[in-house]
């Protein structure tokens, strides 16, 4: 077995403790970008992909994270990503006794650095092109906020001259407003909206999606197993990608673990304290 298949197999292992709890406790979720793209071109992960994405509303994931603290298990552990305390931008699922550090996190000693599984959130959003371009900055923004967090180093000229700008801005004030407004729209809208999600490298075309594509969910082949799929993922992959079904340059086709050190048998505390 290639250790990207090894990895993908521990990743797929999480879901389906993550799955089985959804479906035992009637949550809703759908798998999203790469792994809903993998689940239909290649019936499982991407082979060159070492993660695992799902979507849930934010009334579905704080039923989750309740199922979920009332299992009193020790194998998983789940973990929020805040830039400011009161509103979640997105969450994982870690597995005990496996190792995925990270660049960015290789000196946090304190932090659960075992493989895992992605849970973003899809929010609500106005019809409005004002207001969703509105949304689509502000969440840009929040993105910058938390690569700053998380010692982000830039990659361009522009990308460096956005952070040093950054740097003088109140950031936590104004994280703050704008998760303020995002959550806003949740409670407010009940059936007039869209959805989107932009805590992402979408473009702004790519993050609107209509509110039926994930009003009916159905099974579909995953690997050894099945997931929840939006019942129009074709409509989605279509928005999110394009043409889905071509491939990209054999050049990008490599296999590519993106950890400093990962281990599906060891845990993260003895390389960390090692």
């Amino acid at each position: 077995m290639s250790d990207m298949k090894k990895l993908q197999s521990k990743i797929l292992e999480i879901m389906k403790f993550i799955d089985k709890v959804c479906r035992e406790n009637n949550i809703k979720y759908a798998i999203m970008g790469g792994t809903a793209l993998g689940a239909v071109r290649h019936k499982g992960f991407i082979p060159w992909d070492d993660d695992l994405d799902i979507f849930m509303t934010i009334e579905e994931y704080e039923k989750f994270k309740k199922a979920f603290d009332k299992l009193n298990q020790n194998k998983f552990v789940l973990q929020e990503w805040k830039v400011v305390d009161e509103y979640l931008e997105y969450a994982k699922v870690r597995m005990n006794g496996t190792t995925f550090i990270e660049e960015a996190f290789k000196d946090k000693k304190d932090m659960h650095q075992g493989i895992y599984v992605d849970i973003m959130i899809l929010h609500k959003c106005p019809k409005s092109k004002f207001w969703q371009k509105v949304i689509y900055y502000i969440s840009k923004y929040l993105v910058l906020v938390g690569l700053m967090q998380r010692n982000w180093k830039p990659k361009s000229v522009s990308q460096k001259i956005i952070l040093n700008i950054a740097k003088f801005l109140p950031n936590k004030f104004l994280a703050r407003l704008g998760y303020k407004l995002i959550y806003h729209f949740d409670k407010s809208l009940k059936d007039d909206f869209v959805w989107c999600y932009y805590i992402t490298k979408a473009k702004f075309h790519q993050g609107i999606f209509d509110k039926n594509i994930f009003e009916e969910l159905e099974d579909i082949d995953f690997e050894d197993t099945k997931l929840l799929a939006p019942k129009r993922i074709k409509e989605y992959l279509k928005i999110r990608y394009g043409d889905y079904m071509k491939l990209p340059p054999e050049s990008e086709r490599k296999e590519n673990i993106h950890a400093l050190i990962w281990d599906t048998d060891k845990d993260y505390k003895e390389y960390l304290n090692g």
